[in-house]
């Protein structure tokens, strides 16, 4: 049952074009090409374990947890409010 101008699956599918959108991002920041042998911003060593888990890999497990950090800190969702607060 449609409400208004909407359509029967409206919702679902903005749903799915956000966790489509969100996945295409995920994946264009992926690393590609070889793994580096050292970290490109600090030039630690990178252990054959990582280079092999994480193919591309150009950063330290350190280096990566900080800029890891970082991104989550400046997101731009606002996950803990609520939703009327996202409408706004």
């Amino acid at each position: 049952m449609a409400a208004g101008w909407a359509g029967d699956n409206a919702v679902q599918d903005q749903i799915d074009a956000t966790i489509k959108d969100a996945i295409k991002r995920v994946r264009s920041r992926a690393p590609k090409g070889p793994s580096l042998m050292r970290c490109e911003e600090c030039d630690a060593p990178i252990p054959e374990a990582r280079r092999q888990a994480v193919p591309g890999v150009r950063l330290c497990v350190s280096c990566q947890s900080v800029r890891d950090e970082e991104e989550t800190k400046f997101s731009g969702y606002n996950r803990r409010g609520s939703k009327d607060s996202q409408l706004r």
